[in-house]
């Protein structure tokens, strides 16, 4: 077997214990005996912006736990077009369906640290953990809720309904790792968010420009702040 591929700059990271995101993650389901013998299985990696973690197609070596900072994962179709198919944020298991190649392709779009694990190694921790088996049963059936609303996204909504609802999931996500706030990251491009929505980067930028001009948000550097977010969530559950 190949080594597994990392990023160039990887470099040691935080152990299990330290880590932040634990009791998020497939990871809380670990007892402290567990959480040593994953971490003696891990293999830590630290990315700067735009560097690849694995390609689509490539053979599926690894599985990684995002312990901070967050990706994009994108199939790239037939034609040559790219399809974005989700953002991964902190305590994000990414390689769950245990496929021979990578489905997708995942790129840093901030500095990213990870936990990588070989898919072998891994594999068998699993077979000694079935509760583990059970905490990635339940992650994989919220990925298949997730991936269900995504369909409704692009289905039959407006553009302006499609960007309010992807602002509320976000806004969503990023409330399980702090406190609620009003400002919501956004470490993509308008095009990743276009990718992901179906729309062009142009409408994106237009319906973000609408809602500010309607004083439902505040564009700030690197983000949104929410200004009534009652209206916004009326729209995103149109």
């Amino acid at each position: 077997m190949q080594p597994l591929a990392i990023c160039p700059n990887a470099k040691v990271a935080v152990h299990c214990d330290q880590c932040r995101v634990r009791t998020l993650s497939v990871c809380g389901a670990l007892d402290h005996d567990e959480l040593l013998q994953l971490d003696r299985m891990s293999r830590p990696l630290i990315c700067t912006a735009r560097e690849t973690l694995f390609e689509q197609d490539e053979p599926a070596e690894a599985v990684y736990n995002i312990t901070s900072g967050s990706a994009r994962l994108y199939k790239l179709l037939p034609d040559g077009r790219r399809q974005i198919v989700g953002f991964a944020l902190p305590g994000d298991f990414l390689g769950l369906s245990m496929a021979e190649k990578n489905e997708f392709s995942a790129d840093a779009l901030t500095p990213l640290t990870a936990c990588q694990f070989s898919r072998t190694a891994f594999s068998d921790f699993l077979d000694r953990s079935p509760h583990l088996m059970r905490r990635l049963h339940e992650q994989a059936s919220h990925e298949l809720t997730m991936a269900q609303d995504q369909m409704v996204i692009l289905g039959r909504r407006t553009a302006e309904e499609k960007v309010a609802a992807f602002l509320i999931g976000l806004r969503k996500r990023w409330a399980r790792l702090s406190t609620t706030s009003v400002t919501i990251p956004l470490p993509m491009t308008r095009q990743d968010i276009g990718d992901f929505l179906g729309l062009t980067v142009e409408t994106v930028s237009r319906m973000l420009t609408r809602l500010a001009r309607e004083k439902v948000i505040l564009i700030v550097p690197d983000g949104v702040r929410l200004l009534d977010v009652a209206k916004i969530e009326a729209l995103a559950e149109s």
